[in-house]
């Protein structure tokens, strides 16, 4: 492995980003030195926050500066290490995607143990998404005994896997999710009132007629109607874990906000946003209650994978046109 192809962006978007915003480029990959090991890259991940990243605005994560690579999470494996920690062959966990490899030192990276489970689930299920999941349902929107949970983007990575935690541990869920193929996934993985929300007139009547006597906890990976949703039939007492707001990330201007608010005072609801690498403490705790309930059949997942680095932008983009149903993935190798 001489040369690897990377995607760099080009310029930066207005609205929905496009082809042209991003440019490819091949580079010579040299040999590690002193503490670096070489990786070629077999997976990579493209996320919705990504998308806050090509704005040169100040954020929770650092713009992706123009003409250079971007990043983001991978899976590879060592072909040439000069670390002592690391062997030819190991599989690591790193932040160099969208690239085909790279050269790097060795504390940059993670070893993986996949603990029987496919390398790539530590880009989803086992990975980022699923803690994002674990920590907004049980720290954030502190589940508890009767719960009602409505969930929105629930075919999604973090979604769905909101979705299977609350089961797992016996809650009734609501999910809201767009088409047929969509609700279809989840019902299978044993959502209660799975909701097509392109298929309704009114967003409000759809979850409660799954709940009735209204929601304990929203789980907000969409903003906008769902929101405004959530509030209506939000129970006394709820609670609401803001995880992200895919409906406005494209918008080219400041969009109106939920147009009652209000309910919030009555309804005695608390509403809190979260960032998943706050909450990086609860991984072993996670990990450890992932792999039990894999091992009872009580989680699973799904993968909408592109194959090449040239199909990273396809898959970027298609997240905001709902192509994927579970995580989005790019296999590299």
């Amino acid at each position: 492995m001489t040369t690897v192809r990377e995607v760099r962006l080009k310029s930066r978007p207005v609205g929905m980003p496009k082809h042209e915003n991003f440019d490819f480029a091949t580079v010579e990959l040299r040999d590690p030195g002193p503490g670096e090991v070489q990786v070629r890259n077999l997976w990579m991940t493209v996320d919705p926050y990504m998308r806050g990243r090509m704005n040169d605005v100040k954020s929770y994560a650092p713009p992706f500066a123009l003409g250079e690579v971007m990043n983001g999470g991978a899976i590879g494996k060592v072909t040439k290490s000069n670390d002592p920690a690391f062997a030819e062959g190991d599989l690591v966990q790193s932040q160099y995607g969208w690239r085909e490899g790279f050269t790097a030192p060795g504390k940059t990276v993670q070893k993986l143990d996949p603990r029987g489970l496919p390398p790539q689930a530590f880009l989803g299920a086992a990975g980022m998404p699923g803690l994002t999941a674990y920590a907004g349902l049980l720290r954030i929107a502190a589940l508890k005994d009767g719960d009602v949970v409505f969930v929105s983007g629930a075919a999604g990575a973090v979604g769905s896997l909101v979705c299977q935690i609350a089961k797992a541990k016996g809650h009734k869920v609501i999910g809201s999710a767009g088409g047929p193929e969509k609700v279809k996934f989840l019902k299978e993985i044993g959502v209660d009132h799975a909701i097509d929300y392109k298929a309704q007139k009114d967003l409000t009547a759809a979850v409660l007629a799954g709940a009735p006597d209204g929601v304990d906890v929203y789980f907000d990976n969409v903003g906008g109607e769902h929101l405004e949703a959530a509030l209506n039939a939000a129970r006394l007492f709820a609670r609401f874990a803001i995880c992200g707001m895919i409906s406005i990330y494209n918008a080219t201007e400041p969009q109106p906000g939920p147009r009652n608010l209000a309910l919030l005072i009555g309804k005695n609801i608390r509403m809190e946003g979260f960032i998943v690498s706050h909450h990086f403490d609860l991984m072993p705790k996670f990990i450890e209650d992932l792999s039990g309930w894999v091992r009872e059949g009580k989680v699973k997942w799904q993968e909408t994978v592109f194959e090449g680095i040239d199909k990273a932008p396809d898959a970027f983009l298609g997240l905001f046109s709902g192509q994927n149903t579970g995580k989005m993935l790019v296999k590299l190798a």
